[in-house]
C-alpha cells in the first residue's frame, strides 16, 4: 500500500505541473497513511522523484527516510489533525490563484462554482513566513468550512478525499481566479447573493452522484 500511494504522489505531481497548476518545485502534495502522511521532498524536481524520496511524516512532526519533508509539511500536518474529511493535501502557486494572493483577495461569489470549494466564497489566509506555525494556523482558519483557499503572497492549498479529486479542484480554482481577474480588469462583477449560493451548495451535494 505505501509503495502504491508514493507512486500515486509522483504521478500526481507530475500531472500538476504538466496541467500549469504549479511550476518547479514550488509545490508539494501529500495523501493521509495512517497515523501521518506521505509527502513530497523539499526541492527535487518531479522528474527526479522515485517512491523512495516519499517522506513520512507522523502527527508528531517526526519524518522517515533519507529525505527532508517538504518545507510546509506543517500545514499538510495539521490539516489531516483538523480535518477528518482531508485524506489528499496539494498545494501550488498557478499563476492566477497567486496573482490574485498577491493582492489579498478572496474569491466572491461571481460564479456560482465558486461553491466547488465548499462555501460562498473562496478565502485568502493572511500572509505569513512560509514553513511557520503562523501560516499553517492561518490557513486552517481560511478553510474552515472549505476545500481550498489561498494564501496571501504565496498560493492556494486544497484538500479533498484523493489527490485526483485534489488536483480537479485546484485546476477549477485557478480558472475560477482567471475568470474573476478578468472581471476586475472591466471593475466590479456583479455578485450571486447568499440565498442563491446556500441554493447552489445544496445542489453540490449530489453534484456528480450518479443513481445506483
Amino acid at each position: 500500500m505505501s509503495e502504491e500511494l508514493r507512486r500515486q504522489l509522483i504521478d500526481t505531481a507530475l500531472e500538476m505541473n504538466r496541467s500549469g497548476i504549479n511550476q518547479g518545485t514550488s509545490g508539494n502534495l501529500s495523501v493521509r497513511m495512517g497515523e501521518g502522511m506521505l509527502i513530497t521532498p523539499s526541492g527535487i524536481p518531479y522528474p527526479a522523484l522515485v517512491p523512495r524520496d516519499i517522506v513520512y511524516v507522523d502527527h508528531s512532526g517526526k519524518s522517515d527516510g533519507s529525505r527532508k519533508p517538504s518545507s510546509e509539511w506543517r500545514i499538510h500536518s495539521d490539516i489531516y489533525k483538523a480535518r477528518e474529511d482531508a485524506r489528499a493535501i496539494l498545494h501550488a502557486h498557478p499563476a492566477e490563484c497567486v496573482a490574485l494572493a498577491c493582492m489579498q483577495k478572496a474569491i466572491p461569489a461571481f460564479h456560482y462554482m465558486v461553491a466547488v470549494a465548499g462555501g460562498r466564497d473562496i478565502r485568502c489566509a493572511p500572509y505569513a513566513t512560509f514553513g511557520t506555525q503562523e501560516l499553517s494556523d492561518h490557513v486552517l482558519e481560511a478553510l474552515r468550512g472549505r476545500k481550498a483557499c489561498l494564501m496571501a503572497n504565496h498560493g492556494l492549498v486544497c484538500l479533498e478525499t484523493g489527490l485526483d479529486k485534489a488536483l480537479s479542484l485546484a485546476i477549477e480554482v485557478e480558472q475560477l481566479a482567471k475568470s474573476y481577474l478578468r472581471c476586475l480588469a472591466v471593475g466590479d462583477p456583479v455578485l450571486l447573493d447568499s440565498e442563491e449560493m446556500d441554493r447552489v451548495l445544496l445542489k453540490f451535494k449530489s453534484y456528480g452522484v450518479q443513481d445506483s
